[in-house]
């Protein structure tokens, strides 16, 4: 448990507004500031941050919002103990020693320990003359150079059941972390723990500050197949853990970071972006052992405007690249693709060309709209009147997908001119497009906003659907009691709202969480990130920004909104005579009215 005054320490010497702008360009909007949010991709800003009352962000868009904690948990994807100790080395405050640890589970700080330790001896393995011949064998084969393979450190995991497990074991690391930590696996049959990294070269996976965060590891030599028939794969990657989120983590990154001011490479895999730091090209990176997602794609935003996708040019790398540029634009990223001829992928490229070939191509690579052109042509033979039609329908669905009218326009003239069409005409199909998908938006939304307001699609708090009328009053008190926590204390009808009157889980959570939060010395919304998700935090700033921004906010509208939910309550509670509840109120109704 960290202390509620670290907290208010650490929030006291770190404005939000400063933490926010080294992440986001704000604006002011009148007492407030507003910026694209950095959680989703938007091009109108709709993330806000408040300067009254507890400083706090909201987005009106994606609807994440908490304090500077919840802030840094987002945006550096840390987990409250660790979000604390970045911000506590951000404002120069020294945690007492206890501050960062957790009271239950297994939690990053000890998975990175761990994660070092794993990391040592994969290198030792690999050095040692008895067991690391095949990763040096390969190490060579690559023509890596000895400052690479210190540089990513890289190296070795024996193909061995247990020796990663007995070295962590003898470290003082328990079977329950190595499993959490995605070190060790549990045989079924034995109930013996495994080493799940077994003959490969090992590949520490390090973020952003420095951190391993987990490991990926490329098979030797000839795989065999089970019997089954199966063969394993050529690479493993560590699963998600308290330290690492595969979806959230790119791959050389902490390199890249400080070289990418022209541009990242984005490439299909880790030895890719390893041959290409070899050949100088320190500004390449990867998605890790996943497709590549939205929060990979803001990730690189924070770094860079402008990605040269380098994946493979076989039929799989193809694919990934159509799918990756999508999303890449979506982030507000300049995205364009390499044209490798004569080679697979970039080191075989480099291999047979030079870098200098390949530094010429990386800066001839082609923007969206001319690869997805050329792609479209190759497939659709336009000197056939049907497949001309396909082509001319393909395109005009990549241009309807633009939200710039000016860049509309000049993807219309270019496609015009390579279907050898009037450009009215292509423009009039863009725009009918165009028409159709904000229609069909718009007939969705009604029903999206019924389905809203009932709670029927509501992750963050199931019991909403159950009750949706009392889940509506409970948010409006809870708003009213994070604004003003003298409302806890507040009689009305002779007593205060109490944790059993609340509808839903999420609600009686929340209202515990200030009531003990006040009996300690004073609520803070920093307390929540202790024992709420992300998710929840953020529809708790709802309710109170909600309120916030009313300016009847007063001890009348509490006391309606209360005697609302109790008769809502009395509703369902009429005939339940050995309700506790329903009992105690009728009683101080009695007690009230007795002369």
């Amino acid at each position: 448990m960290i202390p509620h005054t670290v907290i208010e320490d650490l929030k006291a010497r770190l404005d939000l507004v400063d933490v926010v702008s080294s992440y986001v360009t704000l604006q002011r909007s009148g007492s407030n500031l507003r910026g694209l949010c950095p959680f989703h991709s938007e091009r109108s800003p709709s993330f806000t941050v408040f300067t009254g009352g507890d400083p706090h962000f909201y987005c009106f868009g994606c609807g994440a919002g908490g304090d500077v904690v919840s802030f840094i948990m987002r945006i550096e994807n840390l987990d409250y103990p660790a979000a604390i100790e970045f911000l506590a080395k951000r404002a120069g405050v020294t945690l007492p020693e206890s501050a960062g640890e957790q009271e239950r589970g297994v939690g990053r700080k000890r998975i990175l320990e761990m994660n070092v330790c794993a990391a040592r001896f994969f290198r030792d393995m690999l050095e040692d003359p008895s067991v690391g011949r095949p990763g040096r064998d390969y190490i060579e084969e690559r023509q890596l150079p000895r400052a690479i393979v210190r540089r990513f450190g890289l190296g070795y995991a024996p193909d061995s059941f247990g020796m990663l497990h007995d070295h962590l074991k003898k470290n003082g690391f328990t079977d329950e972390e190595m499993t959490v930590g995605y070190c060790c696996g549990v045989s079924r049959k034995s109930g013996k723990p495994y080493d799940l990294f077994r003959g490969r070269l090992m590949i520490p996976i390090i973020d952003v500050t420095g951190a391993i965060i987990a490991f990926g590891g490329r098979i030797l030599g000839d795989p065999q197949p089970d019997k089954n028939g199966n063969k394993p794969p050529k690479y493993l990657n560590s699963s998600d853990t308290p330290a690492f989120k595969k979806g959230r983590s790119v791959f050389a990154l902490n390199f890249a970071k400080s070289k990418c001011e022209e541009r990242l490479i984005l490439c299909e895999g880790y030895m890719d972006v390893i041959m290409l730091h070899a050949a100088g090209f320190e500004n390449a990176v990867a998605s890790l052992g996943t497709a590549f997602t939205a929060e990979h794609a803001r990730l690189m935003k924070k770094y860079t405007s402008h990605v040269v996708i380098a994946y493979d040019s076989d039929g799989a790398g193809q694919n990934a690249t159509n799918k990756a540029l999508p999303i890449l634009a979506e982030a507000g990223v300049d995205a364009r693709v390499l044209s490798m001829q004569g080679a697979k992928d970039p080191d075989e490229y480099i291999k047979k060309f030079g870098a200098a070939k390949f530094n010429e191509i990386l800066n001839g690579s082609r923007p969206r709209f001319e690869y997805r052109l050329d792609a479209i042509l190759a497939e659709h033979p336009i000197a056939d009147p049907t497949e001309k039609i396909k082509a001319s329908a393909a395109l005009c669905a990549e241009i309807a997908q633009v939200s710039s009218s000016v860049e509309r326009d000049i993807y219309i003239a270019r496609a015009a001119e390579a279907l050898s069409a009037d450009p009215k005409s292509v423009k009039s199909d863009v725009e009918s497009l165009i028409r159709r998908r904000r229609k069909q938006e718009k007939a969705a939304r009604p029903g999206e906003l019924v389905r809203a307001g009932m709670g029927l699609s509501d992750r963050v708090n199931p019991d909403f659907a159950k009750q949706p009328r009392s889940a509506h009053i409970e948010e409006a008190l809870l708003g009213l009691l994070l604004l003003r926590r003298e409302y806890r204390t507040l009689a009305v009808d002779g007593s205060p709202l109490e944790e059993e009157e609340l509808p839903t889980e999420l609600g009686r959570r929340i209202f515990s969480a200030v009531q003990a939060g006040e009996e300690a010395g004073g609520f803070d919304f920093g307390m929540l990130n202790e024992s709420f998700t992300q998710d929840e935090v953020s529809r708790i700033m709802r309710m109170y920004g909600e309120r916030m921004q009313l300016t009847e906010n007063g001890p009348e509208v509490f006391t309606e909104f209360l005697r609302a939910l109790r008769a809502e309550n009395d509703k369902k509670r009429d005939g339940n005579a050995d309700d506790y509840l329903y009992f105690i109120r009728k009683k101080r109704e009695q007690n009230k009215t007795a002369p």
